[in-house]
């Protein structure tokens, strides 16, 4: 069985050997140490390694740029709205301090890289495990193949040490950047992540005695009232509501049933005696209102309990609301019955408080009856319903254009410089995104299409890379040594160092967001989680989107940059 495995099934058939290295890859990435995780690009990577030693096989170059580009365009499109978001005057320090740390990797990387007599090829691998950007492999290797005087053998030598140097360098790095932002940093600065997170939740909240919950989410309960109280009896359904929100409660009356009818709703109809009222409110406004001592005897009345309520995803685009905070935008009286319940921001979900500026292309998610939900939808913006199609035309001609964009190439002392057809999608993908986040009728790619384009496709890349990569893995580790590990491990501290100083010292950003910040700049998901777990809270991660999509960009950029300065 193991010989007909070894010589006779993966070599015509290579794709059965890319899936089962997804596989494997796919349980590696599951080894985890607290929060931080081997992750399953690092895992694809290395059972392509492994697997590419023991069957010596190779896969063609196209199906590897195939998932590449589509890769990069789909993490362009995720990141484009925060990206050009940050380029804005309020992002602007978390994009400053994201430069500071990218570049300074970048040239500690390249000065390592001089110092240890390093080619193009682990010059790169270097740079891209050092500070985590799973990117660098495909923009290097493509950077690889356009250098002048370099023979087809010596460039796939090269391409192939791109791999070996990040398959050295990039755990030790994710665990490094990890601990560093989470616990040694805080432990030297004597701060307590999880103390001054919840002193910036309270301070991020607004000061009036509003019933949000502290994270911001709504527990919404609807129950069922006989009027019985003679004080209700005479008073309009717009009277009552008014009151309520007067006493700093989110109570509404949506239905009303007047001797056995349910009535059309009317904020005008006023209340009789034995009418059975609908009420929409957050458990805490109806356990502190005491509805059975104000209004009457609760009841089980199926039928006005079960209107049709809606949860609605409505991207902010109107500009009457935008720039406006969630408790203003809540004051409004579109916003009567309807409850925000979730906030997301290039497309993560956002921590957000009452005090929390709406930006254009945030995706509220709206919850309540229908005919309330809708129309405030469209005070928003444009309301999206979920759908799991895919818009192929956007993607197909994203990634077209993309591609002719990166085509073109200057000429510099002999050296083609272009942005190659991968840079030209991740380009196109951040004007698409952006597109998307103004324009949210177009473009739809719902998440499940995000995630095969974002990771399955970045696994299925990095996969094939340590296929062809296999064979040559043990001598280019030989020749790479142990400077290899222990530089790695170096380039990937200093630049978070510079970047927590100048942060601290210079730019004053409060310790929760500096660590989000960092961790965002080197693009270290597993940082972000480690330091979210340290502080028991989602503060930090106010300070990791923008530089996070500034960090994928400037270090992508940097795969390419590197080869050309070791060349």
């Amino acid at each position: 069985m193991i010989d007909f495995l070894n010589r006779n099934i993966f070599q015509p058939y290579p794709e059965l050997l890319i899936f089962i290295t997804v596989a494997f890859g796919f349980l590696l990435g599951k080894i985890r140490y607290k929060a931080i995780a081997l992750g399953a690009v690092t895992g694809c990577l290395v059972a392509g390694l492994l697997l590419g030693a023991w069957s010596g096989v190779q896969i063609n170059g196209t199906v590897k740029s195939l998932f590449f580009i589509m890769f990069l365009f789909a993490l362009g499109y995720k990141v484009g709205p925060q990206f050009f978001r940050g380029l804005k005057k309020d992002g602007l320090p978390q994009v400053l301090n994201a430069i500071v740390v990218c570049v300074s990797g970048l040239l500690i990387c390249w000065i390592f890289a001089a110092m240890l007599g390093y080619g193009p090829g682990l010059s790169a691998g270097l740079l891209g495990g050092a500070l985590t950007q799973s990117a660098v492999i495909g923009v290097a290797q493509d950077a690889i193949g356009t250098l002048p005087g370099l023979s087809s053998a010596a460039a796939k030598n090269e391409e192939n040490l791109v791999a070996i140097g990040y398959a050295v360098t990039y755990p030790l790095g994710t665990i490094l950047c990890a601990m560093l932002l989470a616990n040694i940093l805080p432990k030297l600065y004597k701060k307590d992540l999880a103390a001054e997170s919840a002193l910036m939740a309270k301070e991020l909240d607004a000061p009036d005695n509003d019933p949000d919950l502290a994270e911001g989410y709504y527990e919404v309960v609807l129950r069922a009232y006989t009027i019985q109280r003679p004080d209700i009896v005479g008073r309009t359904i717009d009277d009552f509501e008014k009151q309520q929100q007067e006493l700093g409660h989110r109570i509404y009356i949506t239905r009303v049933r007047r001797d056995g009818e349910i009535l059309d709703h009317d904020q005008r109809t006023a209340l009789r005696e034995g009418d059975i009222v609908a009420l929409s409110a957050l458990r805490g406004s109806l356990v502190e209102y005491d509805a059975r001592t104000h209004i009457g005897g609760e009841t089980d009345d199926v039928e006005l309990l079960g209107y049709q309520t809606e949860s609605l995803h409505v991207v902010a685009s109107e500009k009457a609301q935008l720039g406006k905070t969630v408790a203003e935008l809540r004051r409004e009286p579109f916003m009567v019955g309807v409850y925000i319940d979730k906030i997301y921001r290039s497309g993560a979900e956002f921590p957000y408080r009452l005090s929390t500026t709406i930006e254009r292309g945030d995706t509220l998610i709206l919850t309540g009856p229908k005919r309330l939900v809708d129309p405030a939808g469209k005070e928003i913006g444009k309301p999206v319903p979920t759908s799991f199609a895919t818009d192929m035309i956007w993607v197909g001609l994203g990634i077209f254009l993309g591609g002719c964009l990166g085509i073109p190439a200057l000429t510099v002392s002999g050296v083609p410089i272009s942005l190659s057809t991968s840079g030209g999608a991740l380009i196109m993908g951040l004007v698409f995104g952006w597109i998307r986040g103004k324009y949210p009728t177009y473009g739809n790619v719902p998440p499940g299409a995000q995630w095969f384009m974002d990771t399955l496709g970045l696994c299925m890349f990095v996969a094939i890379v340590g296929i062809n990569a296999g064979p040559s893995f043990t001598s280019g580790l030989s020749e790479a040594g142990w400077g290899l590990l222990i530089f790695g491990a170096i380039a990937t501290v200093i630049p978070l160092i510079i970047g927590f100083l100048f942060g601290h010292y210079v730019q004053k950003i409060r310790f929760p967001i500096l660590m989000g910040v960092l961790a965002g700049g080197q693009t270290t998901t597993a940082a972000i989680g480690a330091i979210n777990e340290a502080s028991r809270s989602q503060v930090p991660t106010l300070g990791y989107t923008i530089p996070y999509a500034v960090g994928n960009v400037l270090l992508t950029i940097w795969g390419a940059v590197i080869v050309l300065l070791q060349h």
